[in-house]
Formats: C-alpha cells, sequence, structure tokens
C-alpha cells in the first residue's frame, strides 16, 4: 500500500530550467506562427475603390455615393480579369466599414444554386431586412444592404425574372449589383432597372505597371521582356497574370522567370512548333502534315489553344492574300466550335491543317 502510494505521490518540485525553457519556446513559437499562405490574387486584390485600376467612370460614381450620394442598381459587364467583383467588394467594405461587412453584404456566384428558388427564398429574405444607418466607428452608414450576383448570365432567364419584383420592391432597403461577363444574356426588364458600366480590358501599361509592382512585393527575379510576355499570354487578364506570375515563381524556386518558363505555365503553344505546322502545310505533303499533327496532340497541347494562335498567325502573314485568310479564319470558326461541342481534336486538327495546305501550295 506504501509502494502504491509513493508511485502515485505527486511531485512538488518546480520545474528545471531546461523544462522552462522547452515550455517557453512552446509558447513562443505558438505565438510567432507564420501567416497563411494566400493566393497573390486575393493578397493583391484592391483594398478600397482608389487601388482599382484603369475603370474611372465607375470609380467616379461609387466615390460619389460613398461621400454621401445614394448608389443605384448597379450592373458591372466586361472580360474576365478586369476588376469587377473586386470594384464592387471593396466599395462596399469602404460603405459598411470591416464589422458591418458580413451582415450588409450577400454574394452570390455561379458556384451557389440561383435558380427560381433561391431567388424567391433566399434574395427576397435578405432584402426585407432592415438596416439601421450607424457604425460602432462613428462614421456615416448608409440605410441600405447590397446584394451581389456574381456571373449573373449564368441565372436561368426564370430567376432572372423573378428577381425584377424584388429589386422594385425593396428599393428603399437594398441595392443589387448584377456582375457578368456577356450583357446580353441579362434580361431587357433587368438592364434597364441598373446603371450599365462596361469594364475595359487593362491596357498592357497597367497590367506591367501591377506586375512589377508584386514582383517588387515578393522579390521575384523577372526581366522587362519576361513581364511584356506574361501580358501577351495573359490577354488582358489580370487574374490570369498574376496567378501565371505566382505558378512560374514557385516552378523557378528563387530563380529568375524566363519566357520559356512563362509558355510552359500557361499551356501556350511554342512558336517554333506554330512554325513546324506551317512548314508541314507548305510542304504539300499529307503524310508530313498527319506526323506534325500527332506530335501536337501527344505533346499534350490543347487544341483550342492551337486555334487562337493560329489565327493571329494567319491574320498576320503578308504571304497569304485576303481571300486565302477568310477561307482558313472561316475554317478556324468552324473547327472552335467542333471542338466547343466535344468533337476529337485529332480529327478536327487534321481538317483545319489540310485548308491551310490547301491555300499555302495555291501560291507555290
Amino acid at each position: 500500500m506504501q509502494a502504491f502510494l509513493k508511485g502515485t505521490s505527486i511531485s512538488t518540485k518546480p520545474p528545471s530550467t531546461k523544462d522552462r525553457g522547452v515550455t517557453a519556446t512552446a509558447r513562443s513559437s505558438g505565438e510567432n506562427k507564420k501567416a497563411k499562405p494566400v493566393p497573390w490574387v486575393e493578397k493583391y486584390r484592391p483594398k478600397c475603390v482608389d487601388e482599382v485600376a484603369f475603370q474611372e467612370e465607375v470609380v467616379a460614381v461609387l466615390k460619389k455615393s460613398l461621400e454621401g450620394a445614394d448608389l443605384p442598381n448597379l450592373l458591372f459587364y466586361g472580360p474576365p480579369g478586369t476588376g469587377k467583383t473586386s470594384t464592387i467588394l471593396a466599395a462596399a467594405r469602404e460603405l459598411f466599414g470591416p464589422e458591418l461587412f458580413r451582415l450588409r453584404v450577400l454574394e452570390l456566384n455561379a458556384s451557389d444554386e440561383r435558380g427560381i428558388q433561391v431567388v424567391r427564398e433566399k434574395v427576397k429574405n435578405f432584402a426585407q431586412l432592415t438596416v439601421s444607418g450607424s457604425r460602432s466607428d462613428g462614421k456615416p452608414c448608409p440605410p441600405f444592404k447590397i446584394v451581389i450576383l456574381d456571373e449573373a448570365d449564368s441565372m436561368t432567364s426564370a430567376a432572372q425574372a423573378a428577381l425584377r419584383r424584388t429589386m422594385e420592391k425593396e428599393s428603399k432597403t437594398t441595392r443589387f449589383c448584377l456582375i457578368c461577363n456577356y450583357v446580353s444574356r441579362i434580361i431587357e426588364p433587368l438592364t434597364s432597372r441598373c446603371s450599365k458600366f462596361r469594364f475595359k480590358p487593362l491596357s498592357d501599361k497597367i497590367q506591367q505597371q501591377r506586375l512589377l509592382d508584386i514582383a517588387d512585393k515578393e522579390h521575384v527575379k523577372i526581366s522587362k521582356e519576361g513581364i511584356v510576355y506574361l501580358v501577351k499570354v495573359s490577354e488582358g487578364d489580370l487574374r490570369k497574370a498574376i496567378t501565371f506570375l505566382q505558378s512560374a515563381t514557385r516552378l523557378t524556386g528563387g530563380k529568375e522567370v524566363t519566357e520559356k518558363v512563362i509558355t510552359d505555365i500557361a499551356g501556350v503553344v511554342p512558336a517554333k512548333t506554330i512554325d513546324g505546322v506551317f512548314a508541314a502545310c507548305q510542304s504539300g505533303s499529307f503524310d508530313k502534315l498527319e506526323a506534325v499533327v500527332k506530335d501536337l496532340i501527344d505533346e499534350g497541347h490543347a487544341a483550342t489553344q492551337l486555334v487562337n494562335q493560329l489565327h493571329d498567325v494567319v491574320v498576320e502573314n503578308d504571304n497569304l492574300s485576303d481571300k486565302q485568310k477568310s477561307i482558313i479564319t472561316e475554317k478556324l470558326a468552324e473547327v472552335d466550335k467542333c471542338l466547343a461541342d466535344g468533337a476529337d481534336e485529332h480529327l478536327q486538327l487534321i481538317s483545319l491543317c489540310a485548308t491551310v495546305m490547301q491555300q499555302l501550295t495555291q501560291n507555290c
């Protein structure tokens, strides 16, 4: 019994210096926990309206609203990666502050369910809530909420029609912001209720400036030529350019980001390969042409990417007449449609290259 009690006796000795050191280290390591890695697209997303690049008209309207003027229902449309979602989120943060932002803003994306039922229930219930016009930091707060419907062009016509009445009925307490790529897919009654703003594709200069800024902050080694090529590859989509830059940085592991690395990351067909396709077409040999197309497919190049790049090369080719260019571009359009419908890549590329060969050998 005594032995048992001795075995379970609780030690009252103070912890040794070594133990104290371990405990202190564990505590400090917990406190100095590294911040979670964030994708650069989110990290460098504009935090306020002033940071939004190249969209002067929209920024001017939103600034007036921030100064106290009323905000209309908004419709933002334009190509992807031009700052549509970032702009309205930045404006909402400035209007409501970080505390009220979550309560006052309802954001629905294409990934959410947005059929007629969701519009009737979730959106309608949110829109019917009344709000007070005060913020905890004392700044004035508008007496309305904001519903952001991102990628609204993918909503069904029935869901868009159900939104009309809610927009009118709840105009005292709610503002709607519809965001889409194609304004033609939004029904007319909705577009007439909104102030429309077209987001222009970002200029090369603006993109280069933003990318150089990010590269400088993240200590990325990239030449001016590399930035220019990155902008060219991303086709006016800043989000795509930033993602490519981050991917290329991870791939090189601290070394300089070169054009070759960007080409690999972006899935661009190298210029040498395009020249090889044209050389095979010019040779007039169908066997050579088939071998080149087979190599293209085997190397894993996307047929849609090749179609896009071939279009640029054909349009800029001075050796082709306007009639030949029009025949080839018409075929490019046909092939693009067939690929979108799920046709076989190999057969479509052979068909396309056969048309190019037919036009090129006419000159010989």
